[in-house]
């Protein structure tokens, strides 16, 4: 066969208050359409680690699977070429930042290890080793003056789409459009939920707002989530016919690692403080996890979070899953407790005082009649029937969900069985 796939990356395109890498990856694509005959067999939205120094907004890059004629190949690289190299002009013009934008486009004929996506959705990745890493496989490295995009790229190149997959449709604004306020209000975005059942995350209702929309000057005029591609063309012809909605200048279909939890693992462990409540209303507790003693935090806006952390007492057996931050306490992004253990208050009661221990090995004793009893404690098993919870498990409003969170509604059998 004549035919040959490659597997594209971006990463690393965009500032803090504006521009996009999601419409950059897409302008490419269709610059790539009007020079070369090919097919894209996936587009796919990567997010990665939550805390990296260098993010922007939700910390996303973009992949691509293509299949093209293989004596196209060199005309592949030299139009890629011409294109990043007007990105880089593009990107020149961008405000002063921290951060400047270092954009990196790594095209293979080769498939990376898929441990490259594990290392880079969970935790920090330095530079020098990725570089290091990806000269094994021969690929295309296309950068500026630095090469900071290329672990975004990578990663979005070796992430396998598995059972925790889902599509999001992203639609862009018309140009003139950009930095103006836009059109697509919550009524629209509330029969958008009633009509197309099968999108999910689309507001938060405990605070009547919608959340397809970006709340920054960037391109992106919306995006919808759902586990059918199909679903989402639906959807987002159905907004375009709406006169409530502002008018999309293109869209594509991405599989994205959304609401999958790849950037976390559930964790379990011992209650052994009393709550801290900071000024700020976060709280913190300490517990006994694996032998060794971590601090879990939960802020103000993690809201049933908060509340049951700061109910928790010492001895309750939780679990959760949260991110590891700097100073190694871990910022939680859902978290359970088990009712199968009881609270100890005190011993039992005998002439409305609690009894005594006699003595190491011996039976209880009231002080005041020398009655005695068995050894035991007196307890409750909690109750937080005012906090909400789905099987056990409580979360923060939608508003407050990272894009990596998978909401307890949409099944989690991954935190199953994690309490014994």
């Amino acid at each position: 066969m004549d035919n040959i796939n490659f597997f594209i990356g971006l990463d690393d395109t965009d500032h803090l208050d504006l521009g996009c890498t999601t419409e950059n990856f897409n302008d490419f694509l269709n610059y790539l359409a009007e020079k070369i005959n090919f097919t894209i067999i996936s587009r796919r939205l990567v997010r990665l680690w939550p805390f990296a120094n260098r993010r922007t907004r939700g910390n996303a890059a973009l992949s691509a699977v293509i299949q093209l004629n293989i004596h196209d190949e060199q005309k592949l690289y030299d139009v890629t070429y011409d294109w990043f190299e007007l990105l880089l002009s593009n990107i020149s013009s961008h405000p002063s930042s921290n951060f400047p934008a270092s954009p990196v486009m790594i095209i293979s004929k080769t498939k990376f290890s898929e441990q490259i996506y594990w290392d880079t959705v969970k935790g920090h990745v330095d530079l020098n080793f990725r570089l290091n890493e990806i000269k094994d496989y021969n690929c295309k490295v296309y950068a500026g003056n630095s090469y900071w995009g290329a672990i975004g790229a990578s990663a979005a190149i070796s992430w396998i789409p598995c059972e925790n997959h889902s599509y999001e449709l992203i639609a862009w604004r018309e140009s003139s459009m950009i930095g103006k306020k836009r059109i697509i209000d919550i009524k629209t975005i509330a029969e958008l939920d009633e009509n197309f059942p099968e999108t999910f995350v689309n507001r938060d209702p405990t605070k009547n707002r919608g959340l397809i929309a970006p709340r920054t000057p960037c391109p992106v005029l919306y995006g919808i989530r759902s586990k059918s591609p199909e679903i989402l063309e639906k959807a987002h012809k159905w907004l375009q016919l709406n006169n409530n909605v502002e008018k999309s200048s293109d869209y594509a279909v991405h599989c994205t690692n959304q609401l999958s939890d790849d950037h976390v693992t559930p964790s379990s462990g011992t209650v052994i403080s009393k709550p801290l409540i900071s000024k700020g209303a976060h709280s913190s507790v300490k517990v006994i996890l694996d032998g060794k003693l971590r601090t879990l935090v939960a802020f103000y806006q993690g809201g049933s979070v908060n509340l049951l952390l700061r109910s928790l007492r010492p001895g309750d057996i939780i679990s959760w899953t949260g991110l590891s931050s700097s100073d190694s306490s871990i910022h939680l992004e859902k978290l359970s407790i088990s009712d199968a253990v009881p609270r100890i208050i005190s011993r039992p009661l005998c002439c409305n005082v609690s009894m005594k221990s006699a003595g190491n090995n011996q039976n209880l004793r009231c002080t005041k009649c020398n009655s005695y009893s068995e050894k035991y404690w007196k307890g409750y098993i909690p109750n937080f029937s005012n906090i909400d919870m789905v099987d056990n498990w409580t979360e923060p409003s939608p508003s407050n969900r990272r894009h990596l969170t998978k909401p307890l509604n949409l099944g989690a059998p991954h935190l199953n069985n994690l309490i014994s």
